[in-house]
């Protein structure tokens, strides 16, 4: 429980939003770390996103929860809030906001109490929509995944990002620093990665039994990539027997599969008869468990991934080899530009081995020259509405690692539309890239499509 304090005669509240057991034990690590001041109640609001959430399991029934949940001295359902409207579509009438704030208040028994919002994802709903009720509460981000290293995906209503006090996040790319949430002036602070590999340890030590197979067997990350229509299932299936036969190419002879929790049964009884043509001693894992709690149970010799953010933990803070499969496709697929999956896909890219290069498998060493440099980059052309800033920085990696290698994070034609080097063909490189010719190109493409259209 936490110590009772008070602003004047009234109490403070603070309201942590969670939809995941991984970004609930970022919060519980957070907390754990004193990343958070001392307040007269600490309330875990839990949100099912899933997209039929009487058919998928809550957080706060899922294995393990119930190793965090004594960092809070209460747990609220947001779905049993504001049903019958789905988390991930809904959110208040502007009218409605204090009638929202009123009900919630009282719903949650929380009076006139000062109240302190810790939040993912505030981008979007439901972040957003708890963010936009609550109008004068300070708030804090946190991050559970590499998406805190690009750049905010939609550009947040004043009212909202100036209230933003912090973003959480943990250190999975040492020496790089998020871009979210930077337009406000942000300020990103580290959860500390031994605190946070503490409490996973918690949700090892009582989580399900697992049959899992003896030594340490290559691990291979499933992620559900067809759900977000990036491929299809026939090439998800593909992907899953890449990473196998990668595997197996490495000398890895038992392997343990771990499919996406919302991936169909049929991928995995694909990949079981994929083995046992190749010979390989297989595991699926059926039990929803978090990709932490395996490196902690079976100390994997190698994980393979594509751009699953389990991948920098394993690296980063369990020091476990990795390897990718699979990045090339991605990023030449997402669409738009602006995709938020983006920036994860170009980390992972850049600083994890690919898996048919066993030399560098196993010397777990990817050379990246100037990360910060091409994250910059990339931020920019995915925002530069909400980054202006950025532009000289662009321009300047662009200008100098431009090649054929660095290619695949950029899209001609989007370089083209913000006027970036790399737009035009090198015999017209003489041409100076100034406003007056960046505004002369904007107008030449204006009238081009009045003429087309």
């Amino acid at each position: 429980m936490t110590p009772p304090t008070s602003t004047g005669s009234r109490r403070t509240t603070q309201i942590f939003f969670a939809s995941t057991l991984y970004g609930t034990a970022t919060l519980a690590a957070a907390l754990d770390a004193d990343r958070f001041p001392a307040a007269s109640r600490r309330l875990l609001l839990v949100s099912n996103n899933a997209a039929n959430p009487e058919t998928a399991p809550a957080l706060d029934t899922m294995p393990g929860f119930e190793q965090l949940r004594d960092r809070f001295d209460g747990v609220l359902s947001w779905n049993e809030a504001i049903s019958p409207f789905h988390p991930g579509g809904w959110s208040p009438r502007g009218d409605d906001i204090p009638l929202w704030e009123r009900y919630l208040r009282m719903l949650w028994d929380l009076g006139d109490d000062d109240v302190h919002l810790a939040v993912e994802s505030i981008q979007v709903n439901p972040a957003l929509a708890l963010t936009q009720i609550f109008t004068g509460a300070p708030v804090d981000v946190y991050a559970d995944g590499l998406m805190s290293y690009g750049p905010t995906r939609n550009k947040l209503d004043p009212l909202v990002g100036t209230r933003i006090d912090r973003l959480l996040h943990l250190d999975l790319v040492p020496g790089l620093k998020p871009l979210l949430l930077t337009e406000f002036g942000v300020e990103p602070e580290i959860v500390p990665g031994d605190t946070f590999t503490k409490v996973l340890a918690e949700l090892a030590d009582a989580g399900p039994d697992l049959d899992l197979p003896s030594g340490r067997p290559a691990l291979l990350l499933g992620q559900y990539l067809s759900a977000l229509d990036i491929l299809t299932a026939d090439e998800e299936e593909q992907l899953h027997v890449r990473m196998l036969k990668g595997a197996l190419e490495l000398g890895h002879e038992h392997v343990v599969f771990k499919p996406h929790p919302s991936a169909p049964a049929r991928w995995s009884r694909h990949l079981e008869q994929e083995a046992e043509r190749l010979g390989a001693q297989l595991t699926v894992l059926d039990e929803p468990v978090l990709a932490e709690v395996l490196y902690q149970r079976m100390q994997p010799a190698l994980v393979v991934g594509c751009f699953s953010t389990a991948l920098l933990t394993a690296s980063a803070l369990y020091g476990l080899p990795v390897a990718r499969i699979g990045t090339d496709v991605l990023l030449e697929r997402l669409t738009p530009y602006q995709n938020s999956n983006r920036v994860p896909v170009t980390i992972v890219d850049a600083t994890v081995p690919e898996l048919t290069d066993k030399a560098a498998v196993e010397a777990q060493h990817q050379e990246t020259a100037d990360l910060k440099g091409l994250v910059d980059a990339v931020g920019f052309a995915m925002q530069p509405q909400i980054y202006p800033a950025l532009r000289p920085a662009a321009e300047g990696y662009l200008a100098r690692r431009l090649n054929p290698h660095t290619w695949r994070y950029f899209k001609r034609r989007r370089l083209t539309a913000l006027a970036l080097p790399g737009a035009i063909p090198s015999q017209l490189d003489f041409i100076p890239r100034n406003a007056t010719v960046r505004r002369v190109a904007r107008r030449a493409r204006a009238v081009k499509r009045a003429a087309l259209g």
